[in-house]
């Protein structure tokens, strides 16, 4: 059957970011399709949320708290997912996030922390379970990535910035370790997460963004957990390097609010 090859029975996989929003999302999305989940996140009280909804629906799922920006803390998190399971078949990089700022009051502080947030630790994270994924049948690593590493804004430039050199990085991964390991990125547009939902708060700018999107609303964290699913799943076996843009059909920013409204 074309479906069984969309399932992940008894994979195992780690993500990031996972106590809610996208990340919550795409853990339970593969929970469904049959994999054990490692959830990584800073909250203690969204991980145990999550990890709840992955085992409501069959699967084992561990909740370790996790800052990704700290080393030691990656390192637990790969650790503690080889005791429990075993075996790494696949890593989201989900963590991340930058707040807009105007180019000139972003600091060279924020610049690096936009890119340790975005890139180094997805790089780190990804060296630490490589390893372990080579020592089985292979595996797969997703990054999430943005549609403005590609879209031009105002106020985004650590962000895109960072999120672009997170693109590229998955195509250098992708082609250094194929066959055995795949690695692909999700450039995500306007999703309505914790994150976004304040800004669509604002006055009309929910109805704004809508009609600026060729599909006519935000999208959901559901939307992006299916696209993840596809590429973790054999049903995406010869699909490596590449950037998918799951976005709603926008082919230029629908970013409505003027950053003078943010304050500067």
């Amino acid at each position: 059957m074309i479906l069984d090859r969309f399932r992940l029975t008894d994979r195992v996989a780690i993500v990031t970011g996972a106590g809610r929003g996208i990340g919550r999302g795409i853990a339970v999305a593969f929970a469904e399709a049959g994999a054990d989940v490692v959830c990584g996140a800073r909250t203690q009280e969204q991980l145990d949320a999550t990890a709840e909804i992955v085992r409501g629906h069959g699967r084992r799922a561990l909740a370790i708290p996790c800052d990704v920006t700290d080393r030691v803390q990656l390192e637990n998190l790969v650790a503690s997912a080889m005791k429990e399971f075993g075996r790494i078949d696949i890593l989201v990089n989900n963590a991340g996030g930058a707040p807009p700022k105007p180019a000139l009051r972003t600091s060279e502080k924020a610049f690096a922390h936009a890119f340790q947030f975005n890139v180094t630790q997805a790089f780190l994270l990804s060296r630490l379970a490589i390893p372990h994924m080579l020592e089985g049948d292979g595996g797969n690593i997703i990054n999430i990535s943005s549609g403005l590493s590609h879209m031009v804004e105002p106020g985004f430039v650590a962000y895109g910035t960072a999120k672009a050199a997170l693109n590229h990085m998955t195509r250098l991964i992708a082609h250094e370790f194929a066959p055995r390991v795949r690695a692909n990125a999700i450039a995500v547009g306007s999703v309505e997460t914790d994150a976004l939902a304040p800004f669509l708060a604002h006055g009309d700018m929910r109805e704004k963004m809508e009609a600026l999107t060729p599909m006519g609303r935000v999208g959901t964290p559901e939307d992006i957990a299916l696209a993840a699913l596809y590429l973790a799943s054999p049903a995406a076996s010869w699909v490596t390097g590449k950037i998918f843009e799951i976005d709603g059909g926008t082919v230029a920013s629908n970013w409505p609010m003027d950053l003078s409204d943010l304050g500067g």
